[in-house]
């Protein structure tokens, strides 16, 4: 089988079947490129399943039965960077992702995707089903026999807009205008190349033809503009018969500020998507300390409040009430993003260790080091000491001070009375 770990994003869709992709939006550059953005910042992000103690702080569990589906393989045939880069593609281009929680006894656990094209929401509030309380049904109808399953059966993220908190709204159904102008202006672009760079033309003649023979004669003239040779620039002449005259209308994309209007076009999808503009290929007014400022900011205004709804629904599925007490919880791991060059990183990480934040085990362990012998103490700088003993280390000095004052005084005094 096909190592889906090197397939592209689309050939990943095709390969697990959904079949509703509507490529006319996929084709889009901009839209595609936002919608890749997320699907490989959601991918790239390590998702850990881990515990809040109150001694020892957060522990990775290791030994738990979800951890290496979370964060290694959901399933046989996927690797976790690409089941959440899917995920993510699915909550955007559909606006919702399904996962089947496979979790049979004596098995492995596994997460399928399935097609957010063949599922079904139905919500019971009349109780018809369930005669005690409203539940959330899934209805998934694709191939011979459909299948129902329960709320808690199924991982369902959803995109941020949803009109009764159960289904997800795409973005693509608030941008089709905007997609569709900029699909139009591709394919001008398109044309124009197909035509070499020449709109239109005026074709004048002095014969006396009728309509069919117009048509096959214009064709004809189609026909040699768009071959081969004239496109690749190879020939540039256009042979006519004496009488005949063709007088091209040179469309100026300049004069209609083409270039603006797509760039503007561009910015409106990435925006509505929260994706920088440098992320999409637009450099005009990005320098290297802006860049970094976007990812900073991406981070926090876009991906934050992805993953704060991947971990919530994670959390509640797959955990029960009990191990949510004991303080188990599932994050991702944002750090990944943060990774600043080696000299960064050791002046962080060296302040970190003399302000007694981390041992230097710790230290070394975010730079994929080995432990050392008496590494895992907190070090820092002598002169630190807590609050309360501030200016304690005075104290005496201060006391001597006062004393060698008070025997000058009454030495004076008594110098006077006598």
């Amino acid at each position: 089988m096909t190592d889906t770990q090197t397939m592209s994003l689309q050939q990943l869709v095709d390969f697990l079947g959904i079949s509703g992709v509507d490529r006319s939006e996929l084709s889009e550059a901009t839209y595609y490129a936002c919608v890749k953005v997320l699907a490989e910042s959601v991918g790239k992000l390590p998702l850990k399943l881990q515990k809040a103690t109150e001694g020892q702080g957060i522990q990775p569990q290791r030994t738990h039965r979800y951890y290496r589906m979370l964060s290694e393989r959901p399933n046989v045939h996927m690797g976790a960077t690409t089941f959440w880069s899917l995920m993510e593609f699915c909550r955007n281009h559909y606006g919702n992702a399904y996962a089947y929680i496979d979790d049979r006894k004596g098995m492995k656990p596994q997460l399928w995707p399935l097609d957010p094209d063949c599922m079904q929401i139905v919500y019971d509030d009349a109780c018809v089903i369930n005669k005690e309380t409203p539940k959330v049904y899934y209805y998934y109808s694709k191939g011979k026999d459909p299948i129902v399953f329960m709320s808690e059966e199924l991982l369902h993220f959803k995109s941020f807009q949803t009109v009764d908190g159960l289904v997800g709204v795409p973005v693509r159904d608030q941008l089709s205008a905007t997609i569709k102008g900029n699909n139009q202006a591709q394919a001008l672009v398109n044309q124009l190349y197909e035509n070499g760079m020449t709109a239109k033309a005026v074709l004048q003649y002095t014969s006396n033809l009728n309509d069919e023979k117009v048509e096959i004669m214009v064709q004809g003239i189609k026909d040699y503009i768009s071959g081969p040779k004239r496109v690749s620039g190879t020939d540039t002449i256009i042979p006519l018969p004496i009488g005949m005259t063709l007088t091209p209308l040179n469309m100026k994309l300049t004069d209609s500020q083409f270039l603006e209007i797509k760039q503007l076009t561009a910015l409106q999808i990435a925006s509505a998507f929260g994706v920088r503009p440098y992320q999409i290929g637009d450099y005009t007014k990005t320098s290297y300390s802006s860049a970094e400022a976007q990812q900073l900011s991406f981070l926090i205004d876009t991906l934050l409040f992805i993953l704060k709804g991947y971990e919530e629904e994670v959390g509640y599925k797959l955990l029960s009430d009990a191990e949510e007490s004991a303080g188990l919880h599932v994050k991702f791991n944002i750090n990944v993003l943060l990774r600043a060059d080696q000299r960064t990183q050791y002046e962080t990480l060296g302040n970190a260790v003399n302000n007694f934040l981390l041992t230097p085990n710790e230290a070394r362990e975010l730079l994929d080091r080995p432990a050392k012998p008496g590494g895992d103490r907190l070090l820092g700088n002598g002169a630190s000491i807590p609050v309360e003993y501030t200016g304690a280390q005075y104290t005496n000095t201060a006391r001597e001070e006062e004393k060698k004052w008070l025997k000058e005084t009454i030495r004076e005094i008594m110098a006077e009375t006598a």
